[in-house]
């Protein structure tokens, strides 16, 4: 009979863990077209050794956004000290940005051109994926660049 507490108190417990549960759920999002006010700001890329026929040190101010577009300006430096300025805009669609860029290009001793780059960005929690092809007055460019917060 001395058991019968222990066992009554042994089943209350057991019975009582048995009703409580542990659920446990996580996700990893990407901005989404309300959360496209979150690539406001200055954005700005190192690559260490670049590669033939591509840019480097590409950065973008983003100063203008709506639910789903964002522009600014950009800079980069391509193989032979070729320098692009120039403006660039991208529209949200799905879980990347299609932008394109337009602008000049400079470098000593040749006189400035146009240029344009185009590509899909995809968007990280804290950095932007950006493969891009493009043509300058030196020739066609291309590469992948990533780009983080300054």
């Amino acid at each position: 009979m001395k058991n019968v507490p222990f066992l009554l108190i042994l089943s209350v417990a057991a019975a009582a863990a048995g009703c409580l549960g542990f659920e446990h759920k996580s996700s990893v999002t990407r901005p989404s077209a309300t959360g496209i006010s979150a690539l406001l700001g200055n954005w700005s890329s190192s690559s260490l050794i670049p590669s033939p026929n591509a840019c480097t040190d590409f950065k973008w101010n983003v100063t203008e956004q709506t639910a789903t577009t964002a522009k600014g300006s950009f800079s980069a430096t391509c193989t032979g000290d070729l320098k692009l300025s120039g403006t660039a805009q991208g529209t949200l669609s799905g879980g990347g940005i299609s932008w394109t860029a337009q602008g000049l290009a400079t470098a000593p001793g040749l006189p400035s051109c146009s240029i344009s780059l185009t590509g899909t960005a995809e968007l990280g929690l804290d950095s932007i994926r950006v493969p891009y092809t493009g043509d300058t007055c030196l020739g066609k460019v291309s590469g992948t660049e990533i780009l983080r917060r300054n």
